[in-house]
């Protein structure tokens, strides 16, 4: 996949790699500090895997192909740049909601459960695919976020996926006003989309059948948090 840079020794776009710590550790500390609606939430989550476990760790360990960082370039234009945001994403919704749950992590089966409920939106099924983006606001305004999300959805496009969605925290004005800039529509509110390709008329499907395997494949005890944490709609900061 070609580099996408907005200017030498600013910031490009590369694939995550999964064989570097330092990139899953990048990726999970700006989740935490971009977690309260683009602002940092350490103060919320005294666990941070209370968060990083829903909206960062999983798609790096379940869909690390769909994975990008923003990087600084290194001085003299060498690798090894500071990661200051990333793109994540999921080609078919319904599909990782299910892998979700099943994957094991700090989190209790019943609040993977409520979790991947929650990404189950029935309106938006002729855009299977999600995503989360996140900067760090050193990294804000320069192109980065543009730049991540034109790389996933190039890449989603090669896989012949038909749209995708992504949520906004109404808190977050920013956002808001940036997905409209990248040609998404909000289709419900804090709920934005974009297709990839011809959407055909198709027989609707409902998601009931999914959420109640979700729901009946964990126990009814939800694990205390400190805060509700976001929603699959509150994470997605420019």
């Amino acid at each position: 996949m070609p580099e996408r840079t907005d200017a030498p020794g600013r910031l490009r776009v590369r694939p995550y790699d999964p064989q570097l710590p330092s990139d899953r550790q990048a990726v999970l500390q700006i989740c935490l500090k971009t977690g309260d609606a683009g602002a940092d939430a350490t103060a919320a989550f005294p666990d941070p895997r209370e968060l990083t476990e829903r909206y960062a760790a999983p798609y790096l360990d379940l869909e690390p192909g769909l994975a990008f960082v923003a990087e600084r370039e290194a001085q003299g234009g060498e690798d090894g740049g500071e990661v200051l945001g990333y793109v994540l994403g999921a080609s078919d919704t319904r599909s990782f909601a299910a892998r979700f749950v099943a994957r094991e992590s700090s989190l209790r089966s019943a609040a993977r459960a409520e979790h991947a409920a929650r990404m189950l939106v029935p309106e938006l099924a002729a855009f299977p695919a999600h995503l989360h983006v996140d900067l760090l606001p050193s990294a804000q305004g320069q192109g980065g976020g543009r730049m991540l999300v034109e790389t996933l959805l190039d890449r989603l496009r090669q896989l012949g996926v038909a749209g995708v969605h992504l949520g906004v925290d109404p808190r977050n004005t920013g956002a808001l006003a940036f997905y409209p800039r990248l040609g998404f529509a909000e289709s419900r509110p804090g709920f934005f989309t974009r297709a990839l390709r011809a959407v055909t008329d198709q027989p609707k499907t409902s998601d009931d059948g999914d959420m109640s395997a979700i729901r009946t494949s964990a126990s009814s005890e939800i694990a205390p948090t400190i805060q509700s944490p976001p929603t699959q709609g509150q994470r997605s900061n420019q």
